[in-house]
């Protein structure tokens, strides 16, 4: 989970050397998120059925060295529009991070352990946040932001060489048929949430260090505000994601997180030259809160099988989730250029939110009135069906 998302806090940590060594404007390093998350949105309409088709080792394997080839290219390239689409091949493993991760759990993990592994498991994005924050500004301070980069590259190689080693595989495991069902009602309002959710994070995190260098804060402490992003959102992901599946319904949990997460950007708005406390605070109710949605949203298509099967569920909820991802940089940016000043982005940011706050209170009201309802003998067995998820013998 890290390696693919590392792509989004490493352009925002290494954002300002961009700007400064290729000479373009501040606010386009938004686009570069939006080309690698605008891909993979696409590529997830069809990723879980995908992983379905080529088992899980294989699709380990193409999405290490997609996140290779996307890291040696942004690390070799000298212009703006070749970040674009050196970014854009971070797309394809981000498709593939979550069915092939969600699977694996579905797979090896016994019930009970299920929504802690989860927790684990997601806070992979954000210990590539403490990376991004901690690691590569210093990197590129010493030796330049394509070393930076280019890091990253044998690493990804080498996950990817040694996952058919690593990697389990289910003894009987068959290859299913490339068919993509269309999303049901709860799993549209699920992926509504997590929408908003991305479009609110993924503008935060890509200009929250820019905001900060504008209000006077040197740009090695600036780097820092990521990476304490980072530490709140793995200890989010570890902690809420267990304490969501002890609840009846954890829709309601998903609404008090993003509230709060709203009051976090309201917050980091009243930051200025003189006090720069705002941002901190930002930053750690963002990680505290927003983070953990797409974890406990993960956790509810492994333990609900009402969402769908899980692999193909979970490439509906990425395709929501990338798309807000995609669109969050540029609207701020946009909003900004507008207004003249980013106060307007920031409450662009807190309606967002707001929306998707109600969309949780209708995910809640819909889950409780399907519980209330009893279901059908034919549902009932597609449930069971979908939980146990038989391999069909040769």
């Amino acid at each position: 989970m890290a390696l693919p998302m590392l792509v989004l806090y490493a352009i925002s940590t290494l954002g300002p050397f961009l700007v400064r060594d290729l000479r373009f404007e501040p606010g386009l390093p938004g686009y570069l998120v939006m080309s690698a998350f605008g891909i993979a949105a696409i590529l997830s309409l069809w990723s879980g059925a995908f992983v379905d088709r080529i088992g899980t080792r294989r699709a380990l394997a193409v999405l290490f060295f997609a996140v290779a080839l996307a890291f040696a290219l942004i690390a070799t390239v000298e212009d703006y529009y070749s970040l674009v689409a050196a970014a854009a091949i971070c797309g394809i493993a981000q498709a593939l991070a979550n069915p092939v991760t969600n699977l694996l759990i579905a797979q090896h993990v016994s019930p009970e352990k299920k929504a802690t592994v989860v927790g684990f498991k997601q806070s992979g994005v954000q210990l590539a946040a403490l990376f991004a924050g901690l690691i590569l500004p210093a990197i590129a301070t010493q030796y330049g932001w394509h070393a930076a980069f280019g890091i990253v590259v044998p690493v990804a190689i080498l996950f990817g060489i040694t996952t058919p080693f690593i990697a389990p595989r289910k003894p009987s495991e068959t290859r299913k048929a490339f068919t993509v069902p269309l999303p049901n009602v709860l799993l549209l309002r699920l992926m509504a949430i997590q929408f908003c959710v991305g479009i609110a994070l993924s503008a935060f995190v890509t200009f929250l260090p820019t905001f900060a260098v504008r209000q006077g804060m040197a740009l090695s402490v600036a780097g820092s505000l990521i990476a304490v992003f980072g530490v709140m959102g793995i200890l989010s992901r570890i902690t809420l994601t267990p304490l969501g599946a002890r609840m009846k319904d954890e829709s309601l949990l998903l609404i008090v997180l993003i509230a709060i997460a709203a009051c976090a950007i309201a917050v980091t708005m009243r930051a200025n030259a003189d006090s720069h406390w705002p941002l901190w605070a930002g930053a750690v109710g963002m990680g505290l809160t927003a983070v953990g949605t797409n974890a406990i949203a993960m956790s509810m298509l492994i333990r609900d099988a009402t969402f769908g099967p899980i692999a193909t569920a979970s490439g509906f909820v990425s395709v929501a989730f990338f798309s807000g991802f995609a669109s969050g940089p540029p609207l701020y940016s946009e909003f900004s250029n507008y207004s003249g000043n980013s106060q307007s982005s920031w409450g662009l940011l807190i309606g967002v939110l707001l929306c998707g706050c109600l969309t949780a209170l209708g995910l809640a009201s819909a889950r409780r009135r399907k519980a209330q309802t009893p279901a059908p003998t034919g549902a009932v067995q597609r449930a069971t069906t979908a939980k146990v998820q038989e391999p069909v013998k040769p």
